[in-house]
């Protein structure tokens, strides 16, 4: 058999779905991590965690070569699953007369296809509004707000401040901000440092909260409801997805079958049920 024969075949179809899907789920649980940060640490410093998290996950070159492997996955997995749907229904071009498909499949098995398309949908919709504002629009950096008291008894002065790249904080009045994160000093052509741009402000205010340079975006509650329905979707597809790749690779042999199965229900629950949590609890508090 020719390599592409091999290639185009059903069998290498769903096995390189299945490697590209189990890849996937370990994207999932480190962009989970990265995401819990928003709910479990608060303030400042809750702030400060994920815009570093943030400018780390898009400057260091190891992790940007991650990137590209996902998008090319989730490219690859979308495609290779709409090709197999429709080679499957060619197969089967009319439907038995008698006809229950219950007793020998999930719910979840029998629409993957279609869960899978709404995945993709929410997916550019998501990157959309946080990965492509991130990457190409001008938003406003990580600022802190001091106070410093007025040794004559009046009011306290109120100084911002810019985080910078190195960890530490400089005054934002004697800096202009040039190439929407660079420091330079005030009418010298000197460059101080660079700054985080303050994704953790996006994402709150995307979700419902009041945050100083950013509008108030007066359809959160239905982007909260949206994303929520969205992890419902991805709960379904792995529900069956989980185990199945496994199953394709030739792992889910009898003596692990079980486990897997188990291990696949709890991360199908668990995984979308954290992503769920974390815009409702932003919008609720």
């Amino acid at each position: 058999m020719s390599k592409s024969a091999i290639l185009s075949s059903s069998i290498a179809k769903k096995y390189w779905m299945a490697l590209t899907g189990l890849f996937l789920c370990l994207f999932l649980v480190g962009h989970l991590i990265g995401n819990l940060q928003l709910i479990f640490i608060t303030g400042e410093e809750g702030k400060r965690a994920f815009n570093e998290y943030a400018h780390f996950m898009t400057h260091n070159p190891a992790i940007k070569a991650l990137s590209y492997l996902t998008y090319f996955s989730i490219i690859f997995h979308s495609i290779d699953g709409i090709m197999l749907a429709i080679k499957n229904k060619k197969a089967r071009p009319q439907n038995y007369a008698y006809n229950n498909p219950g007793a020998n499949s999930s719910t979840p098995s029998r629409y993957m296809a279609v869960l899978g398309t709404l995945i993709l949908v929410f997916i550019c919709t998501h990157m959309a509004n946080f990965w492509g504002k991130m990457h190409f629009d001008t938003i406003p950096l990580h600022t802190k707000t001091i106070e410093i008291p007025n040794e004559m008894g009046g009011e306290a002065q109120k100084v911002e401040l810019y985080l910078t790249t190195k960890g530490d904080y400089v005054a934002a009045q004697q800096f202009e901000v040039r190439n929407e994160t660079e420091f330079y000093v005030k009418d010298l052509d000197l460059k101080m440092g660079e700054g985080y741009k303050d994704l953790h402000g996006l994402v709150m205010s995307f979700f419902g909260q009041n945050k100083p340079g950013f509008d108030k975006n007066d359809l959160a509650p239905f982007a909260v409801i949206l994303y929520m329905l969205a992890m419902a979707t991805l709960g379904f597809h792995l529900w069956h997805g989980f185990s199945s790749a496994f199953q394709s690779v030739g792992v889910r042999v009898s003596s692990y079958k079980h486990p897997i199965e188990i291990a696949g229900k709890v991360f199908s629950v668990v995984v979308p049920g954290l992503f769920a949590i974390i815009p409702l609890i932003i919008y609720l508090f």
